[in-house]
């Protein structure tokens, strides 16, 4: 069974290896990312992970599997900033405040698709000037939703999260392989 990774995130790339899972190739999905008006976050993710699987062209006996990362501020979407503008806004407003991190995983093959969503309560400590002014030169934020990322510097900003963190990093582990095992990948195959 080949598995496709619709993603051009070198980090989904990284957290499945994590798991010991080398996809056979990556077609990223190439689609419209706006949030339709009043979406929520969290469907707004998971139409996001749903339409790029659909999106990706793959043969019917390839499981394809794309995923999609929101930050959410209540039922604000803070997606990925245009620009270094952009993303000290959504850090200043991230500053000292709890916030939500859904991450929604799609997992196609044929026509069938099944999706997982994840939310994560992350916590960012309040900002200084120097702090955020040092992270927007790091250019760090660039693709990032929400403008940071858990993984990297930023992580010196977050003293609490409670859920996944790898879903905070845009792929949640344990409901990827429960998806990929439902699916009929064999995860934990003996090397040759």
């Amino acid at each position: 069974m080949r598995l496709i990774l619709g993603s051009a995130s070198p980090r989904r790339k990284q957290l499945l290896a994590q798991i010991g899972v080398v996809p056979d190739d990556v077609r990223p999905a190439d689609i419209d990312e706006s949030p339709r008006k009043k979406e929520l976050p969290r469907p707004y993710c998971a139409r996001m992970a749903i339409e790029k699987a659909r999106a990706v062209q793959a043969a019917p006996d390839e499981l394809v599997l794309c995923g999609d990362t929101t930050v959410a501020l209540g039922r604000r979407i803070l997606g990925k900033p245009a620009d270094a503008g952009e993303a000290a806004q959504f850090l200043l407003a991230l500053s000292g405040r709890r916030h939500n991190v859904i991450t929604s995983v799609a997992l196609r093959l044929g026509d069938q698709v099944w999706e997982r969503d994840v939310v994560t309560a992350v916590r960012m400590k309040r900002l200084s000037d120097e702090e955020l002014n040092a992270y927007l030169r790091s250019e760090e934020w660039r693709g990032k939703a929400g403008g940071y990322a858990i993984q990297g510097l930023a992580e010196a900003f977050i003293p609490w999260i409670s859920g996944s963190f790898s879903g905070v990093v845009g792929l949640p582990l344990a409901e990827t392989a429960a998806l990929l095992q439902g699916a009929g990948y064999p995860l934990y195959r003996e090397s040759p």
